[in-house]
């Protein structure tokens, strides 16, 4: 029996060509296209990304706080503020759109995933499952 090893398995051309065509696919479906329009509006929005801006300037003087002066306090105050902030962001519909649509792009993805390792699984099952030779004849 051959064995394979992941660094040499060549994938026939004709499964990468169909997918890539699944690829094209998902991108086409309203899943992805609401999170493409909630993304664009999310990068133009002022205030969401000033509350960005300033979740990772609180994000860096955490680490600095946490690593390099080992203050307890203020990494604790910092971590409070970074809190109130991604609050005040989660808070926004764009961004509470743009989640959602991040859930179902995902759901639909490992929806996806389930039905393709699923389906081979039960065709390798079911070709595992017959016989190799005429059981009557073998001795």
């Amino acid at each position: 029996m051959p064995s394979f090893d992941n660094r040499d398995l060549i994938v026939r051309e004709d499964i990468l060509s169909r997918a890539r065509e699944l690829a094209n696919l998902i991108t086409t479906t309203e899943e992805v296209g609401v999170y493409q329009q909630a993304e664009k509006r999310i990068q133009t929005h002022e205030r969401v990304q000033g509350l960005i801006a300033q979740i990772k300037k609180k994000q860096k003087e955490l680490v600095a706080f946490q690593n390099t002066f080992k203050n307890p306090a203020m990494v604790e105050k910092i971590e409070a503020e970074i809190s109130v902030l991604q609050d005040e962001l989660d808070g926004i519909p764009i961004v509470q759109q743009f989640q959602q649509s991040q859930v179902d792009v995902n759901y639909m993805l490992q929806s996806i995933i389930s039905i393709i390792r699923d389906t081979v699984a039960d065709k390798i099952e079911v070709e595992a499952a017959k016989p190799a030779e005429d059981p009557e004849t073998c001795d």
